[in-house]
């Protein structure tokens, strides 16, 4: 299992409209790099989900039900999109001004590249945002 974060505008779509749908595709990611790691997303994988904008926070959790495959809008064949589903809304969000000031967050593509919309989470990353979060979770295998 892999772990990343996926960043959206909440007034698009938010966690709340993620837990009220069940499910949905993953899509609009046009960013060559951002597809790149698309392209890796895999079924079981959790991803954090960031609201960009004016709450600039990471605020819940999802998991992928079904892994990368075709964006069937695109005519190009060359873009992805994966299908997720709501795990479980954080019990406090953690802002970007929380992971910036984080000595264990430094290296995280979230502080380096801040505009990507998709990117890859190390264990230790996630579980220092869990942590952060309040949630009791030690461990990301847990």
């Amino acid at each position: 299992m892999a772990y990343w974060l996926f960043k959206e505008e909440p007034e698009h779509y938010s966690f709340d409209d993620l837990q009220r749908d069940g499910r949905t595709e993953w899509d609009g990611v046009r960013n060559a790099l951002a597809q790149q790691y698309l392209r890796q997303v895999r079924r079981g994988d959790r991803v954090l989900l960031y609201h960009t904008g004016k709450e600039k926070a990471v605020v819940g959790i999802m998991r992928v039900v079904k892994g990368a495959y075709p964006d069937p809008t695109d005519e190009k064949g060359r873009r992805v999109l994966v299908d997720v589903a709501p795990v479980r809304r954080l019990k406090s969000p953690v802002t970007l001004a929380q992971i910036k000031a984080n000595p264990k967050l430094q290296g995280m593509l979230l502080v380096k590249i801040p505009r990507l919309s998709v990117m890859p989470v190390s264990e230790e990353e996630w579980a220092e945002i869990l942590s952060m979060a309040g949630e009791k979770q030690s461990s990301p295998k847990k």
